[in-house]
């Protein structure tokens, strides 16, 4: 949708919008280049990084471990137990667990961890940025020689990306315990059985597509909102990096989950 701007006519918007778009979409891919190659050097692992850097990483991830474990059990109880009901009721049983586990495991539980990690950590993180980026922090930083990319961004991004993936583990073994207790109860008669099937589904190729599913999911869910507090709007645009953002980010989501679909059923 074309921001209305007064005075200006609808090519002049959509010009606008378009170099607001591409300008956006640039500096995603450059912070992302430069964040990389931040990752890679051994100058970014000074003392002082580190400790900056297990701080961002255990407020990121410690803190809602435990509350999306429980909202991961519950989700996988009521799937799972709905799914085996109906497959239960149509005379397909012996596809019941095979589905849980492929709309569970592989499409359903990453998504939400990745998502929950961008609510709870990614975005407010760009919030932040955003804020320091006004109080004239960055400015201050440079003055005396510091990086803010390096100093503030770094940090925030490989704090996101290990909250994602550690969320999106934890939830899959989550959902893999909930699914077999749901079906087989507190006992191991079904454990063989299961552990074929597991197998079975989990081939080379789809767990290749979901381990790169995931490693996309959390670099989108860490880089883009973060991105989005380091610059201004721009030149007589309006201030919306947040929803700018938040587009960006379900985009990209979107495109990731189309992609493995692909990857995994055709």
């Amino acid at each position: 949708m074309l921001t209305r701007l007064p005075g200006y006519s609808l090519p002049e918007r959509l010009w606008r919008t378009l170099r607001r778009w591409a300008l956006a979409w640039g500096r995603i891919v450059y912070l992302g280049a430069v964040v990389l190659v931040l990752v890679l050097s051994p100058s970014s692992y000074t003392r002082s990084a580190r400790a900056t850097l297990a701080r961002h990483v255990y407020l990121d991830t410690a803190p809602i471990l435990t509350g999306f474990t429980v909202l991961a059990a519950l989700l996988c109880l009521v799937i799972t137990r709905i799914v085996v009901v109906t497959a239960l009721s149509y005379g397909l049983s012996r596809y019941a667990l095979e589905m849980v586990i492929r709309v569970l495991v592989l499409e359903l539980i990453p998504l939400t961890a990745t998502l929950f990690v961008a609510m709870r950590c990614t975005i407010p993180a760009g919030t932040q940025l955003a804020l320091l980026r006004q109080s004239g922090r960055f400015d201050a930083l440079r003055a005396h020689g510091g990086d803010p990319v390096r100093m503030e961004l770094l940090p925030r991004v490989a704090a996101g990306v290990f909250a994602s993936i550690t969320l999106a583990a934890l939830s899959c073994v989550v959902a893999l315990v909930m699914a077999y207790l749901s079906v087989y109860g507190f006992n191991l008669a079904g454990l063989p059985s299961y552990t074929r099937m597991f197998g079975h589904v989990f081939s080379p190729a789809v767990t290749l597509v979901f381990s790169l599913k995931t490693l996309f999911s959390s670099l989108a869910v860490a880089l883009i909102p973060t991105t989005a507090g380091m610059y201004d709007a721009g030149e007589g645009a309006v201030p919306d990096s947040e929803l700018g953002g938040l587009a960006r980010m379900f985009a990209v989501l979107l495109l990731i989950e189309v992609v493995s679909l692909v990857g995994n059923y055709y």
